[in-house]
């Protein structure tokens, strides 16, 4: 075994799977295709994965097999290893061009791994043998997430109108592109412009962008975060300013039951002037807050999917690595990990970490806090660009007829848009 795979094998002796995968991430690609499907063996065997193990032993038996290939590629892909199905399904589509069933996984593969341009580089090269669905459609899909619009509207022209089984997908495309075409009109869309997409991808407006790390890889999402009042009183004023700049006007904020949305939904309340009620689904000209969506009970997601008249659905801090199952209308913050202001956690102290326990106070008291604080937005470390609430009034301004349309469809990519994250 080549030495890139030196590292991965010696984690894997050692016990530590999870540890032995990353390594074959960073080298999955530049390795002979033997000694990758060798290195998956392992892995699978160790993990107990009989099919991977099976679909691995197949290629090893036969490296030139292009349906041997597929099928590993597509175990790699089902088991969350989609970088490893990278080269592997590259192959099989080098030995048999025309397979259909390798190049969707390929283009599955790469949409995994956020390498949407990548998608549409492989698509395009087989373009006269794509069909209208899915091979077009994905073509359009992975234009508009790498940032490539005039392809992706030029296709889309192109895809017929689509029986029951892809219609929502062809509506949800078209939706995104009506979305791309208003927010250009007054924002850049370029590879910094976490708003402007964030928009255009999930139809939902983000209040705040993180103030660090902006030209150090963040793009205005935050990694960890270790959240404060200030932070939750900026959002709602942002919340409160969306609201105007669209021209809503909610008759009240419903609660969902978790302590966290409790506490923030309350503090809305406040912010907003409008009279608390308890969550009912389907309940109509009512803002509806969580803390995080991860958290709230499956059943109650499953009501919030498609929007009643007048319900806007806010989220102080979205996780953008592992969304919630519905997308928010207005999301305060983008973070991978995120620390509630109230949980517990660990400050420095005179000898070194120190923990510090949960707040206990009453949900009540709690949102007091948050309602008396401070909201003024943090300077962070000067490099991030301007935040200013005229800009975030205009671009609500000019794009909220296109807000509050169509299922809440979560979005599992960054998009045009690429933060570090921790792995």
């Amino acid at each position: 075994m080549t030495i890139e795979l030196e590292q991965a094998r010696q984690l894997l002796a050692e016990g530590d799977l999870a540890g032995s995968v990353r390594a074959v991430r960073f080298v999955a690609e530049r390795v002979p295709l033997r000694e990758l499907a060798t290195m998956l063996a392992e892995l699978a065997a160790a993990a107990e994965f009989g099919d991977l193990a099976a679909a691995a032993g197949a290629v090893l038996d036969d490296p030139a097999d292009p349906r041997a290939l597929t099928v590993l590629g597509y175990e790699c892909v089902e088991y969350g290893i989609s970088f490893a199905a990278i080269p592997v399904l590259s192959h099989a589509l080098e030995l048999a061009p025309t397979s259909r069933q390798a190049l969707a996984e390929l283009v599955t593969a790469f949409e995994d791994e956020h390498r949407h341009a990548e998608a549409v580089e492989v698509l395009v090269r087989h373009e006269s043998d794509l069909q209208p669905w899915p091979e077009r459609y994905l073509l359009v899909y992975n234009s508009i997430l790498s940032a490539d619009l005039p392809r992706a509207l030029a296709e889309f022209a192109r895809l017929p109108v689509p029986d029951d089984d892809w219609k929502f997908a062809y509506e949800r495309v078209g939706r995104m592109l009506a979305r791309a075409g208003r927010a250009g009109a007054v924002t850049a869309l370029d590879h910094q412009d976490l708003r402007g997409w964030q928009f255009t991808l999930t139809g939902g407006y983000l209040a705040t962008l993180s103030p660090y790390g902006f030209d150090a890889g963040m793009t205005g999402r935050w990694a960890y975060l270790g959240d404060n009042p200030q932070l939750c009183r900026h959002s709602l004023d942002r919340l409160a300013l969306v609201l105007s700049a669209a021209s809503r006007q909610p008759r009240s904020v419903s609660l969902l039951p978790g302590r966290a949305d409790r506490i923030l939904g309350l503090s809305a309340a406040r912010v907003l002037g409008l009279p608390p009620e308890e969550y009912e689904p389907g309940a109509t000209d009512t803002v509806v807050v969580a803390y995080d969506l991860r958290t709230v009970a499956d059943d109650l997601i499953a009501t919030l999917h498609e929007r009643a008249p007048g319900q806007i659905l806010y989220e102080h801090a979205t996780c953008w690595t592992q969304p919630p199952a519905v997308a928010a209308d207005v999301s305060g913050l983008l973070h991978q990990t995120v620390v509630e202001p109230w949980a517990a956690r660990q400050r420095l102290g005179d000898n070194g970490l120190e923990p510090v326990a949960a707040d206990s106070r009453s949900e009540a008291e709690i949102a007091d806090e948050i309602v008396s604080a401070d909201g003024t937005p943090d300077l962070g470390d000067g490099a991030t660009p301007s935040d200013l609430d005229a800009a975030v009034t205009t671009f609500v301004a000019n794009t909220c007829d296109n807000w509050l349309i169509g299922p809440r469809t979560p979005m599992k990519s960054p998009g045009p848009v690429r933060s570090s994250f921790f792995t």
